[in-house]
């Protein structure tokens, strides 16, 4: 099962899936899939769930970006960026996981993004949901591992998908924040259409990936991601000895 099959990644995916030999059930909210899902609401998840049947691989692909500065973004927007992008996909795979877990099998793949590490300036609204994927998902894996459930959360970098064009929404700028999200913005909106990673061949690495008998918990896509994955570790192990004097001396002191 693949959600959000109408372009990019979801696309890829099922095409490759397909190519490969595999059943594919692809999701859509407008449309033109095989199944209607809109994971805004818990009803049309459930059903979706249920007309799918026995489930052994969930692709949660289906989201949006939202990019702008924290103050800029309004209560509507950001509910709906976490609905869409967080508590809709883990509402999906909980639905799904009595099946994987009664069959002894499943296959569970999250689509994050680089930014779900490394977020920064604007990003609030879709690194904020992203990361909270990732977490929810790293704590699913423990727990599921035992009953031969697999997680693999899938951290994709630059790729040439609808993301910086109709697949990306900004909020209303404020004058105060230009100097800070004008930047990124343009630089997006310059890119797109030019992002050196191709889908299809992301595709083709998820599916090697999960179809191995022991799938990765983390898989960066396209060198961009390893590189900025790595320098932000890099960069927070730095920050943790610049601070270890300031939050060591903590403990309770001897009673005299």
């Amino acid at each position: 099962m693949i959600t959000g099959t109408s372009s990019g990644f979801g696309a890829a995916l099922a095409t490759v899936a397909r190519a490969a030999g595999h059943e594919v059930v692809a999701t859509t909210r407008a449309g033109g899939g095989d199944l209607h899902l809109d994971l805004r609401d818990p009803e049309s998840i459930r059903a979706a769930a249920a007309a799918a049947g026995d489930v052994d691989v969930l692709v949660n692909n289906a989201g949006f970006g939202l990019l702008g500065a924290f103050e800029e973004l309004t209560d509507a927007e950001l509910r709906d960026a976490f609905e869409v992008n967080l508590l809709g996909p883990l509402t999906l795979t909980r639905a799904l996981l009595p099946g994987m877990r009664s069959r002894r099998f499943g296959r569970i793949v999250q689509l994050s993004s680089v930014v779900g590490v490394t977020s920064g300036p604007g990003g609030a609204a879709y690194a904020g949901p992203k990361a909270a994927l990732e977490a929810a998902s790293v704590a699913l894996a423990g727990e599921v591992r035992h009953l031969g459930i697999r997680v693999t959360i899938v951290q994709p970098g630059p790729f040439r998908t609808a993301f910086g064009g109709a697949g990306l929404r900004w909020s209303t700028p404020l004058p105060d924040y230009a100097e800070v999200i004008g930047p990124p913005r343009a630089a997006l909106e310059a890119g797109h259409g030019r992002q050196p990673n191709d889908p299809a061949r992301g595709a083709a690495a998820i599916l090697a990936a999960v179809t191995r008998d022991e799938p990765p918990l983390h898989l960066p896509l396209g060198p961009e991601a390893f590189d900025w994955i790595r320098e932000y570790f890099a960069e927070r192990v730095n920050a943790l000895s610049a601070v270890r004097p300031l939050g060591l001396d903590t403990a309770y002191r001897p009673a005299p």
